[in-house]
């Protein structure tokens, strides 16, 4: 396309064209545009405006004289086309869009046809591959061959195709011959690839080594290379060139083919190949032409009588060992199936047979027991051809009770279940005594269960209860010298030791424990006892009546003091005797008398 069909059409002056037929002047642009569009002498151009700007001229005139237009500027080349391009694709777009199924109509009649070839097309290459295998699977050469294929790791087929084969053209590289970039490559199938970038670069690297080694000229090019089997022939053109890798020995009419593909491309892709900054994908338009360089050529093989019997006879053969293979396998699956299921709990299997291709098999199955599908799985069995019923049954084993116990029951975390070979379940841990109570009205409805032993189970409120007892006998209150008033910072400790004794109540009233707290008063041994005796007495009924205050019940709590000259006073520290102006706590926990 000329460098100016991306330039917008200039529109026609007012001083060039007038109604007055005045002078028309016609700038380079407007002159370029009309021999691209028209090719109109410049002498007619004038009498083309005046009509298009007579308003007498309809748009049934224009339509006649359109037609006739596009038909001779497209036998003059092939711009008219390619400037089409973009508006016939967006054209297609908008009608997508819209409706899809008027171009599904219209594209209807080919796709089928299409289709239909296509799939001849490769039914006939694998039935060619294949003819080709079996002619020579049985033949005595077919043994060298099969030797080869082991002491190579090629496959038989691939042993068969090589010394079949008189050339195949196996890679073709389009490479820039500025930058020795690759532009574009094909592969044929069953062909390993390398990197075609760095193929490629090296073709380019020994190119520019003969040229610069030995004096070559510069116009000469690298025509051909041989490794082994292997051949690579070149064609060069212009701006770019062709290589193919090539197997066998082609003949030279294959260079014929490679010239032409690099003058089509050239004469497609000349501008795209001269400004090539490294994008490649303006390329795409030239696999067309080389991919009718991926040729390829076999020997002719001489047919011979006996082939096809031995082939027969082979099929059949190979037939009847898959055939034994299949079966022989099947039978041990269904041995191994049948193994598992008789060394699983909660299911027994109680007939087995075989008929018509299948598996028959009945029994009877715990719920809580394996799915015998999962089985069948395992073994790789066809579920298919295995039919099974099964009849549920409660199964009286230890872990089929133990789960039924946990699906009754609903145990919390901290309480553990174990179910012996006797039937008898042992809990143990720390449970609500709600649950306890439950357990023990409902293990007697689960099956395989003969006897509850919850002597190692533990109430999580008669544990509380201790610790609560615990926490108020460690509460200490100091006092001043000789006062009842508590020392700086004490009194904060009194919320505390309310809510550890409300806490320790109502875990005894619910557990049906009678609970008796004594609040101990103690005096140092400053003083005579007369004195110290009814301060004790003071400083117990202070805390006592910071308790009655909160709402405790007094029948509950009982005011009590030391003498301070006992002996077996107990003393905080030996050092520190004056500290031992304090009231303790003393919880006693009795059963309820019924």
């Amino acid at each position: 396309m000329s460098d100016y069909s991306n330039n917008p059409i200039p529109k026609a002056s007012s001083e060039g064209l007038n109604s007055n037929n005045q002078t028309f002047e016609f700038n380079d642009e407007l002159t370029i545009l009309r021999s691209l569009l028209l090719d109109i002498e410049p002498t007619k151009l004038k009498t083309l405006y005046e009509r298009l700007e007579n308003p007498q001229i309809l748009p049934e005139d224009i339509s006649k004289m359109l037609p006739e237009a596009v038909i001779l500027r497209s036998k003059q080349d092939k711009q008219l086309g390619e400037v089409m391009v973009s508006t016939v694709e967006n054209a297609i777009e908008v009608s997508v869009k819209q409706d899809h199924n008027v171009l599904a109509d219209a594209l209807f009649p080919v796709i089928g046809p299409a289709t239909r070839k296509a799939i001849s097309t490769a039914l006939e290459e694998m039935m060619q591959s294949m003819n080709q295998t079996l002619e020579h699977s049985l033949s005595p050469q077919s043994f060298k061959w099969r030797l080869e294929a082991q002491r190579t790791g090629k496959s038989f087929a691939e042993i068969v195709l090589l010394r079949t084969l008189v050339y195949r053209v196996e890679q073709i590289f389009l490479i820039h011959k500025k930058s020795g970039l690759l532009l574009q490559h094909l592969v044929t199938t069953q062909v390993t690839v390398q990197d075609p970038d760095l193929v490629a670069a090296m073709l380019t690297a020994i190119q520019d080594f003969v040229k610069d080694s030995f004096r070559v000229q510069k116009v000469d090019g690298l025509k051909s290379l041989r490794f082994g089997e292997v051949m690579i022939w070149i064609e060069e053109g212009p701006q770019a060139l062709v290589a193919a890798m090539i197997r066998g020995n082609p003949p030279q009419e294959l260079r014929l083919v490679l010239q032409e593909a690099i003058e089509k491309i050239h004469l497609k892709l000349g501008r795209e190949i001269q400004n090539f900054t490294g994008e490649t994908a303006a390329f795409q338009s030239s696999l067309p032409y080389l991919e009718a360089c991926l040729v390829v050529q076999y020997k002719s093989a001489a047919k011979k009588n006996y082939t096809y019997a031995w082939a027969f006879l082979g099929a059949i053969a190979i037939a009847c060992g898959t055939w034994g293979f299949f079966t022989i396998r099947e039978q041990l699956r269904w041995q191994a199936y049948l193994q598992k299921l008789n060394s699983l709990p909660g299911i027994v299997v109680i007939n087995t047979k075989q008929a018509f291709g299948k598996y028959f098999i009945s029994g009877m199955r715990d719920p809580l027991a394996v799915d015998p599908n999962t089985l069948i799985q395992q073994t790789n069995l066809n579920p298919k051809i295995v039919i099974s019923q099964w009849q549920p049954y409660l199964s009286l084993e230890p872990q089929f009770a133990a789960k039924r116990v946990e699906k009754l029951l609903h145990p919390p975390q901290t309480v553990s279940l174990m179910v012996d070979n006797n039937g008898i379940l042992n809990v143990t841990g720390y449970a609500p005594r709600k649950w306890i109570l439950e357990a023990r009205k409902l293990w007697t409805f689960i099956p395989g269960i003969t006897q509850f032993q919850d002597q190692k189970l533990v109430e999580i409120e008669l544990s509380e209860l201790r610790l609560s007892k615990i926490k108020i006998e460690k509460e200490i209150f100091f006092f001043t010298e000789g006062t009842t008033e508590l020392m700086p910072g004490e009194i904060d400790k009194l919320p505390n030791l309310f809510l550890s004794i409300r806490k320790c109540l109502n875990i005894a009233k619910y557990l049906g424990k009678n609970v008796q707290i004594q609040i101990i008063g103690h005096t140092n041994s400053t003083g005579t006892e007369r004195r110290n005796r009814p301060l004790s007495q003071a400083r117990a009924n202070k805390i006592l009546s910071y308790l009655i205050s909160q709402g405790i019940k007094i029948n509950q709590f009982q005011a009590l003091t030391v003498s301070s000259s006992l002996t077996s006073q107990p003393e905080l520290t030996s050092e520190s005797k004056e500290f031992n102006r304090r009231v303790s706590f003393k919880v006693l926990i009795n059963n309820i008398s019924k």
